[in-house]
């Protein structure tokens, strides 16, 4: 039986993820799985910063300062976050990415992106550091340690998850990371900025 040579471009296109090459934080090279997933074309992606994809701009950047020391010792990087879609939809998504440098994180590098909207709906409008002590709060993070990964205090982070508790309707941080796995309440909440 003749084995056929694996074909490196078909198989990223046809991955069960989104992918993404990029440089300097700006996509080079995507397949059309990332593109369903934000609601986008691959000709609107490339040349693109990643903060397109992001429901803002400080959030890019500190997710970016973040990122480099991890991916620097250890060459990868993974967290589930808040997305946006080009439509503006905000939506749960596990991102993981491997630097081609590790002295160099950000020179380039490779990401994937499931979509985790079917299983954890976003269901509140959050504030970044909402988002942010979030998607700590479901890695198991204390206060403590969330305070020091975001460089805030802990009681600070604490008056995070206190107005999320009330967004989410939970009574206790163990009722909160339940909704927030669940997506929410079987309310849809949406509170602006000036509900906060």
């Amino acid at each position: 039986m003749a084995v056929r040579p694996l074909d490196y471009r078909q198989a990223f296109e046809m991955a069960p993820v989104g992918l993404v090459v990029s440089h300097r934080r700006v996509m080079i090279d995507c397949n059309e799985q990332v593109c369903d997933m934000f609601r986008t074309s691959r000709e609107l992606m490339m040349g693109q910063s990643f903060q397109i994809l992001y429901p803002s701009a400080d959030e890019f950047e500190r997710l970016g300062r973040r990122i480099a020391p991890i991916m620097g010792a250890h060459g990868l990087y993974s967290d589930n976050r808040i997305m946006k879609r080009a439509n503006g939809e905000m939506f749960w998504c596990h991102v993981m990415g491997r630097a081609f440098n590790r002295e160099d994180p950000h020179e380039g590098g490779v990401w994937s992106f499931e979509d985790l909207s079917a299983l954890r709906p976003v269901r509140a409008e959050l504030t970044a550091r909402e988002r942010e002590v979030a998607a700590h709060l479901l890695e198991g993070m204390t206060s403590k340690e969330i305070g020091r990964g975001l460089g805030i205090s802990h009681r600070t982070v604490e008056i995070y998850r206190t107005r999320l508790m009330r967004k989410y309707g939970a009574d206790s941080s163990a009722e909160l990371v339940q909704k927030l796995l669940a997506g929410g309440s079987s309310l849809d909440i949406v509170l602006g900025p000036d509900d906060i």
